[in-house]
């Protein structure tokens, strides 16, 4: 069976934002549809619609973590969690930033965004 890091990536060549790309890999454990996942994730591409905000693979580790976690409680320090562990091994969390728009330096190509949230996503379930 793939990896859900390396599926994720597969997914995104395959015509997926980098949110729809995660999202897609849980539609099993999440007893959603692939479809329904795809639909969900349609705005959070290009940093939510425009470069100018949290990269989309992100926002899609956090809407799983809300899905399998949130039980009536707020679940922000697990939020902020993921969170940090994005931004210390991608650099960044903001698309622009994660793409150098402003810079010119590349601090983590999409696939690897893709790859690294469902990695630290798979090491805060088990």
């Amino acid at each position: 069976m793939m990896d859900k890091s390396e599926q994720a990536v597969i997914n995104k060549h395959n015509g997926c934002n980098c949110a729809q790309a995660v999202l897609m890999c849980y539609s099993d454990e999440l007893g959603i549809s692939e479809e329904t996942l795809k639909k969900m994730g349609a705005a959070f591409g290009v940093g939510m619609g425009c470069m100018e905000a949290t990269c989309g693979a992100l926002c899609a580790v956090e809407m799983i973590l809300g899905l399998e976690k949130y039980e009536g409680k707020p679940i922000l320090r697990n939020a902020r969690e993921l969170h940090e562990e994005f931004r210390h091994r991608c650099g960044a969390t903001i698309c622009k930033d994660l793409k150098g728009i402003e810079t010119g330096k590349v601090l983590c190509e999409c696939d690897d965004c893709v790859r690294n949230a469902v990695r630290i996503l798979e090491s805060k379930r088990s």
